[in-house]
């Protein structure tokens, strides 16, 4: 493959990549405009109706079919390139992108050797001698099945129920690469003068964004100055407000194995002699967690809280209330009642869930089926570790200490080994500039009546640290469609397309709103 600047110059001709080879498509219907019109506020319930309908007519049949199609990250699809369907739903969207002839677009799916396919695209700037860029991202790999969908869902089978469109991947988040250009439709449609806008959309973030490095690496000089990036893969804290993601966890996982024995032996012959591999496990698993708590033992996996952001959580609590908790699918408890959260207080919660590290297992190895579990001791406990960090410290250093506390010193000298998937560190939103906290406020009243919301966000979003490391002056516009009980990479995962109706345009009213 050749290095992107080689084919740089094909534009303003759309590119794809396909067997190894770039294809030229078509040119552009559509890449020369008027004279730029004089700035002008966006018409905000004719964004709403016009963008509806794009929902409605075209967006939905596109998502339907994308759920569909298991295009799960490489991490949980070794098979991915050979299998195929990364590409293909790229090709899909690159497809449904070109079909909507956005002035002054060129779009190209771009391939790098060994690495996951990204669908790049620009659009020109309708302002006169604007050097302003907005970048535009999201992902379209997915995460795997998981157990518990209901009886009439599941991942692949994409249903449409009350609003809520059901599957793998709709809401985490494959409609954001048909949201972003919907939002730029409405802004040509009104003539209302527009940035030059990038889009970015991966296909490794559910493996950790581990592609996308090389990415931005080679399409660096292609980026711009990026001066707002509008990234749709976040969450919401209700579906009646704008919300704002403020800050982003980190993550460092692994695989913690603890090997005792070569084979399964009889129990009643060995136990007693032969030390549980499962009872080491957990006793190198209490160096890392206090397990009555929860609380991670290290200090250098906590940071403090910014006084900002303990204040949003503050304003973010009064307006959730016990939601905060009350959201989640709790199972029915001893008394009949629910089980309990680590906290009813929705401030602690917030920040529990944000900037306050947290262990979990995510995957077991080891085990037998319980129908299939005899009287015999097993050689090997292995546990898939989820370590959550808060967004001010640092993932490599926190790996290098996790492997080292945990294999460290072996009881009975077990063989005990963590092997790391890697680590992202998190991220805190730069300072809110005037400009884009009025837009915010002014997008959110215009669509859902009240004022924008801001939130921490427990997730990890690699991209977001790397591009305010690269682009510290950019304002960083994270929101996304997953509110309550929307359940991304559980069962019962849903897209809530009111939700993101409203959200669409008011991307659309934040853009139009960026100064020159």
């Amino acid at each position: 493959a050749r290095h992107l600047s080689d084919f740089a110059a094909v534009a303003p001709w759309q590119t794809t990549r396909a067997c190894g080879r770039m294809q030229l498509l078509r040119p552009c219907e559509a890449t020369t405009m008027n004279a730029p019109l004089p700035p002008q506020a966006l018409d905000s319930a004719a964004a709403l109706d016009r963008i509806s309908g794009v929902w409605d007519a075209s967006i939905v049949p596109q998502l339907t079919d994308y759920i569909r199609i298991p295009a799960k990250s490489p991490m949980f699809e070794p098979g991915w390139e050979g299998a195929g369907l990364l590409d293909t739903v790229v090709r899909n969207a690159a497809d449904w992108v070109l079909a909507q002839q956005v002035a002054g677009l060129t779009a190209e799916v771009v391939r790098l050797p060994g690495r996951t396919p990204v669908l790049f695209f620009e659009i020109a700037a309708t302002r006169p001698a604007s050097p302003q860029t907005v970048l535009m991202y999201g992902h379209l790999d997915k995460q795997p099945e998981y157990s518990g969908w209901r009886a009439d869902l599941g991942p692949w089978t994409p249903k449409m129920e009350d609003g809520k469109l059901y599957g793998r991947g709709g809401a985490d988040d494959g409609y954001a690469v048909y949201a972003s250009i919907a939002a730029v439709q409405e802004l040509q449609r009104q003539g209302v003068p527009h940035p030059r806008i990038v889009g970015l959309i991966e296909t490794s973030e559910e493996s950790g964004s581990r592609d996308l490095l090389p990415y931005i690496d080679a399409l660096k000089t292609r980026l711009g100055d990026v001066a707002l990036v509008v990234c749709l893969d976040s969450g919401a804290g209700n579906y009646d407000q704008l919300w704002l993601t403020t800050s982003l966890r980190g993550m460092a996982s692994g695989t913690l194995k603890v090997e005792i024995l070569t084979e399964g032996i009889h129990s009643g012959d060995a136990s007693g002699l032969v030390p549980s591999s499962f009872r080491i496990l957990r006793h190198v698993l209490d160096r890392l967690e206090d397990s009555a708590s929860g609380r991670l033992l290290p200090e250098s996996f906590h940071c403090t809280v910014p006084a900002s952001r303990l204040a949003q959580a503050q304003a973010t609590a009064a307006i959730l209330g016990d939601e905060v908790w009350k959201r989640m699918p709790w199972a029915c408890g001893a008394d009949g009642g629910p089980t309990l959260p680590t906290t009813t207080d929705p401030v602690e919660g917030l920040l529990n869930r944000t900037w306050r590290p947290t262990l979990s297992v995510t995957g077991v190895e080891g085990f037998p089926a319980l129908r299939s579990a005899g009287n015999v001791l097993r050689p090997y406990t292995a546990f898939k570790l989820s370590l959550r960090l808060p967004p001010l410290v640092d993932a490599a250093s926190a790996v290098a200490e996790m492997k080292a506390l945990l294999e460290d010193n072996a009881p009975y000298q077990a063989r005990v080994t963590f092997e790391s998937n890697g680590g992202a560190t998190g991220w805190n939103a730069p300072d809110t500039a005037p400009w884009f906290e009025q837009a915010l406020n002014a997008a959110s009243q215009a669509h859902f009546g009240s004022g924008v919301g801001y939130i921490g966000q427990g997730g990890t979003i690699p991209l977001m640290n790397m591009l305010s490391q690269g682009f510290p002056k950019a304002q960083m516009m994270v929101c996304g469609v997953l509110g309550p009980k929307s359940n991304a990479h559980g069962p019962n995962e849903f897209l809530h397309v009111p939700y993101a109706k409203k959200l669409t345009a008011a991307v659309a009213q934040v853009m139009a709103s960026l100064p020159a």
